[in-house]
Parts: C-alpha cells; sequence; structure tokens
C-alpha cells in the first residue's frame, strides 16, 4: 500500500502516470509546484488502510509527459484533473490537494462540473498575488535561467525545494524531489511552468469560492515561507462555510515536515 506510478493514461495534455492503493470511499491527492506525487508518500500508507487512495503526477511534472512546447498551466491542470477523475471512475470522490493542487482542484469543481464528497485545501495557491519573490524573479526573467549548465540549474532546483520547508526533510525525500527536474527535458519542463504562470486562472474562480459545494476544511502551515498564514485567513473569509486549522512550527510541505500531524487532521475531517 505504497507509493507507486505503475499506471498510465493519455490525457488532452500527453501521458500521465498515477497510481492507487487500498479499499474503500475514494480519495484523491492532487500535488503543487514543484512537487510531484511523491509528496505525499509518508501519508499515503495509513490513508489506504481505510480508503482507496488515487494520485498522479500532473502533466509536466515527476514521471508524467515533458515535451519541448507542452502547456502545463493552471487552465490544463484543471482540464486534465476533471478527466483523471473519469479515467479512476469516480464521481464523488473525497479530495486533498496542496499548493498549485488547490487552484487545479477549485477550477476543476468550479468551471468542470466536477463534485467532491469533501475537501481538503492545504497552503493552497488559490487567490493573487501567487508564490515567492524568487518565483515572480524567475517569471520576469525566464529566458536567462533556460541556458544555466546543468551543476548551477541543480543549484536553483536544490535551493528553491529547501526554501519552502522550515523542518527538516529526509535526505532521500529530498533527492526524489529534486530528481525530475534535474533531466534535459525536466529542466525544460521546470522553467516552463514559471514562463506560464499566470495569474488570471485564479482571478477566474476567486469570486465563486463561495460556491463550494461540499465540506471543506483548511489546512495551513502556520511558517509558510512561500504562502503566507494571512493568505489561508484570506481564502477562509471567502469560504466562511469551511473549517479552518494551522499546523503550529509547519512550513509550506506539511505533508513531509509532520505527516503525522496532517494524517491527524485529515482522520479527524474525513
Amino acid at each position: 500500500m505504497s507509493w507507486n506510478l505503475d499506471l498510465t493514461f493519455d490525457t488532452s495534455a500527453g501521458m500521465v502516470a498515477a497510481g492507487q492503493a487500498g479499499q474503500g470511499s475514494a480519495l484523491v491527492l492532487a500535488h503543487g509546484w514543484p512537487w510531484s506525487s511523491f509528496s505525499w508518500h509518508r501519508i499515503i500508507p495509513e490513508l489506504a488502510r481505510n480508503y482507496q487512495v488515487f494520485w498522479y503526477d500532473m502533466p509536466g511534472y515527476g514521471q508524467s509527459n515533458k515535451e519541448p512546447e507542452q502547456r502545463t498551466s493552471l487552465d490544463v491542470q484543471g482540464q486534465v484533473f476533471s478527466e483523471m477523475l473519469q479515467y479512476f471512475g469516480l464521481q464523488n470522490p473525497t479530495v486533498i490537494a496542496h499548493d498549485f493542487g488547490g487552484a487545479t482542484t477549485l477550477r476543476a469543481h468550479l468551471l468542470h462540473g466536477c463534485d467532491y464528497e469533501k475537501y481538503v485545501l492545504m497552503n493552497v495557491v488559490a487567490m493573487r498575488p501567487w508564490g515567492s519573490e524568487f518565483f515572480t524573479h524567475v517569471g520576469r526573467h525566464v529566458e536567462a535561467f533556460k541556458g544555466l549548465p546543468p551543476h548551477i540549474h541543480r543549484a536553483v532546483v536544490e535551493a528553491y525545494i529547501k526554501g519552502a520547508v522550515i523542518n527538516p526533510v529526509e535526505s532521500d525525500d529530498f533527492k526524489k524531489l529534486v530528481a525530475p527536474w534535474l533531466s534535459e527535458d525536466g529542466k525544460v519542463s521546470f522553467y516552463r511552468q514559471f514562463e506560464q504562470a499566470d495569474e488570471r486562472y485564479t482571478q477566474e474562480i476567486e469570486t465563486m469560492f463561495g460556491e463550494v459545494r461540499c465540506p471543506t476544511k483548511i489546512l495551513w502551515g502556520e511558517e509558510d515561507p512561500w504562502i503566507p498564514l494571512d493568505r489561508g485567513k484570506a481564502l477562509h473569509q471567502f469560504m466562511p462555510g469551511a473549517s479552518f486549522e494551522v499546523l503550529s512550527g509547519v512550513g509550506h510541505l506539511p505533508q513531509l515536515e509532520a505527516p503525522l500531524d496532517v494524517l491527524k487532521q485529515l482522520k479527524d475531517f474525513i
């Protein structure tokens, strides 16, 4: 019942690698940027004791398809999420979303008609402005970064990922978070994400947040260096019917920084 990617599906944005484990009610995990479904690997085994858990690497991420001219912006990801629910044969799953997975699954729910049984939004990108100062800087100067030699590119990726957390992440976990971006196609895809970032894809749905059609819980790492706690509180104001919980002493990646705390919050809710 551990993390794996032994399934593949052809989507409108290319081949997607996916996995599943467990039996019971359906639960879908949606990762963010610059992560992959591997970011869930510490909580999947416990969740799979009671649920049928599904996950996948978004197009352009992890082990999924990466093509030179591939569009992987949030409008595409929202459409692909709706396609993946169809591939998995799910009509009303519980959805747990992190980072860009928030905007992805919100678009699928609010624009593409996907219904959820319950919904967890954890340190999500959902409202403008997006990201860290570095994210904005690379987006403005992406052509200069595309030509970096491999060893400097690796240093950029490692520094960027380290900047998301405030607690130590296991060395092997860190290596596996970095690895997908070090191949040639991974490097191209890494900078493409900055290039295609466009806040209009959250602007389109911000006024609709009060229309979320299921019980919702917002979880936020108290010391998130990328998306401050105040952003989570602002999101909660747009979703007053949602519950809101703060994870003390946790940064942007709760599922790896504090997996036991995350599991407790999830079990209490779902």
